[in-house]
This record gives C-alpha cells, sequence and structure tokens, in this order.
C-alpha cells in the first residue's frame, strides 16, 4: 500500500485534504482514483489507513479509516551528531540515516568546518533536509521521521549529550575499535546513544580533550582512512548493528 506523509494535527480528523506535492504524486505519477486505499504516516508514530474520495487538480480528499497499530518507540534512541561537511554530502546523509533507523540529527559547526552558511541559507537547507526526511521515511516504511535539530555549535551538543547514556566519538586517530566486550561498553543496554563525527579535516586535537571531559569515548573504524561521510554511515550502522535493530540486539530484545 502506498505511503504518504500527513502533519500530525490532521490526523485528528476523520476527512482531510492533502495537498502540494503528495496531492500531485497521487494523481499525476501514481494515478490514483477514488476508492483506491493509502497509508498515511504523521512523522511521530502515527500510521493510519485511508480512502480516496475525491481528486482534483491540486487536492485530494480521503477518508482515515482508522489507525494502525502503533510501533513501540525505537530503544535505543540513537543520535547522530555530525560537523558540517562540504556540499550536498549533508544532504545524502539525511536520506542515509533516515533509512538507516537513526532517531535524531544534530548538525554543528565545529573548528574545521569549512563551510558556515550563513542563517537564511541554513533556513533554507533546513526545509530541504526535512523534505529529504519525509521521502526517505515513506521510502523506509519509516512511522517516525528522522528529527533534524537545528544546526548548532560544539559546546551545544556536550550540553545536549549530558543526560544520554552512552556517548560515543569516532576520530581517526584513536586505533581502538568499538566492541560490546572491548571494555569501552556499559554492561547495562543504553536507552540513549549518541555518536559523534567530525568534519573533512577532523576534530583538533583540543576538541577531542573538550568531547573526552564531557563522557564521550573514543573509538576508531579501522586501519583505512575514511571519507568524513563514508565515516558516519560505517558508524550509524555498527551502532545500529550492536545496539539497535540491525542486528543481536534485535533477536536478544524479542
Amino acid at each position: 500500500m502506498r505511503i504518504f506523509y500527513i502533519e500530525s494535527a490532521a490526523a485528528a480528523e476523520s476527512m482531510i485534504v492533502i495537498k502540494g506535492a503528495e496531492a500531485h504524486h497521487i494523481r499525476n505519477v501514481l494515478r490514483l482514483k477514488p476508492g483506491d486505499r493509502l497509508k498515511l504516516v504523521d512523522g511521530s508514530g502515527g500510521a493510519y489507513d485511508a480512502l480516496i474520495l475525491a481528486i482534483d487538480a491540486d487536492r485530494v480528499e480521503v477518508e482515515i479509516l482508522g489507525k494502525s497499530q502503533a510501533l513501540p518507540p525505537q530503544i535505543p534512541r540513537i543520535m547522530v551528531a555530525q560537523a558540517f561537511l562540504k556540499e550536498k554530502k549533508m544532504d545524502d546523509l539525511v536520506r542515509k540515516l533516515s533509512e538507516l533507523g537513526i532517531s535524531d540529527w544534530l548538525p554543528f559547526f565545529c573548528r574545521r568546518s569549512i563551510p558556515r552558511p550563513d542563517k537564511y541559507r541554513l533556513a533554507s537547507r533546513d526545509r530541504r533536509w526535512k523534505r529529504i526526511a519525509i521521502e526517505a521515511m515513506k521510502q523506509s516504511r519509516r512511522n517516525t521521521m528522522l528529527k533534524i535539530h537545528d544546526v548548532c555549535s560544539l559546546e551545544d551538543v556536550l550540553r545536549i549529550s549530558e543526560t544520554i547514556d552512552l556517548k560515543i566519538v569516532f576520530w581517526e586517530n584513536e586505533a581502538v575499535p568499538l566492541v560490546p566486550d572491548g571494555g569501552i561498553t556499559n554492561t547495562v543496554p543504553p536507552e540513549s546513544i549518541m555518536i559523534m563525527l567530525g568534519p573533512e579535516g577532523g576534530f583538533s586535537s583540543g576538541e577531542i580533550e573538550r568531547i573526552r571531559q564531557s563522557g564521550f569515548i573514543t573509538a576508531g573504524l579501522g586501519p583505512r582512512i575514511l571519507r568524513a561521510e563514508t565515516a558516519t554511515l560505517a558508524a550509524s550502522t555498527l551502532i545500529q548493528y550492536l545496539y539497535g535493530d540491525m542486528g543481536t540486539a534485535m533477536g536478544e530484545s524479542g
């Protein structure tokens, strides 16, 4: 069944109108008709069965038939703090991290972050990232959307991390890998995890020391030097395998 996005407030009504890009996709791309069924998601965990009532040039009227069984909250909550990267790499990360099931994405500036868009460009990027997150949520059949935090500073990220159970910074100069029995992970399964990754030029030694002082474990990703965006995807997949729903933790929790 096709999946479409609606605002969570709209889901409170029994009859709703879908407009914009979603309506265009229903009418002109998929060529759906009145009587066809849809699945709607609100990005906050809600999923709804719906029926198309009418299709006009720029709007689709649907009836919500009922709410699908809600998925339990994702445990652990996995957050990725990413230092700003060049060009369109951040766009690609939003898409891939959404597909991987990451809960939160915190873009931030640090000392070696070369691109530093002004507030107007940041606002435009934030809108684009959210559009990408919606599309990735639908494509990967998630009920929850990647939460994209406002672009902030390294110090802001460290403040946000104060309540996180397990904090890991992946650093190219760290030789110790992250393994469950390597003496660097908690014995109690964490309910929240934050991983942090640097820009193309890496973190400075002063930044790494500050991050460590905030309770982060440093870990490596093997003997090869990875591109910054590759390192983020590798680290996220590793964490999902060790603690999330892509590996042994999924079987143990069931």
